[in-house]
């Protein structure tokens, strides 16, 4: 029987169409990336690249070998499709060329 100390965590995926929430019991000291493969995801979703999508816990950006705790969400981000900055830039643009 295995003594090692559980503890719960989530993983989670959005989709524009598909969101995906994943509980888990795992052993203490388990890892954000050992999680992944436990949950099963990468499987489902031949999309996640755990070497080029980031990865978060409770909103903030994390390393794939940050040791998880008990309740910790880990979040998969999808890649940006355009540019935040350059998005604002080309709004603004707009508008002040119908200001005109």
């Amino acid at each position: 029987m295995d003594n090692a100390e559980k503890i719960f965590i989530e993983v989670v995926y959005a989709l524009p169409e598909e969101q995906v929430l994943l509980t888990l019991d795992v052993d203490q000291g388990t890892t954000v990336e050992q999680a992944v493969k436990l949950s099963g995801i990468l499987e489902k979703y031949s999309d996640i690249d755990l070497s080029k999508n980031k990865l978060g816990i409770f909103g903030k950006v994390t390393k794939t070998d940050e040791v998880l705790r008990d309740k910790d969400r880990i979040e998969i981000y999808r890649p940006l499709i355009a540019d935040p900055k350059e998005s604002r830039r080309k709004r603004a643009e707009k508008k002040e060329a119908k200001k005109k």
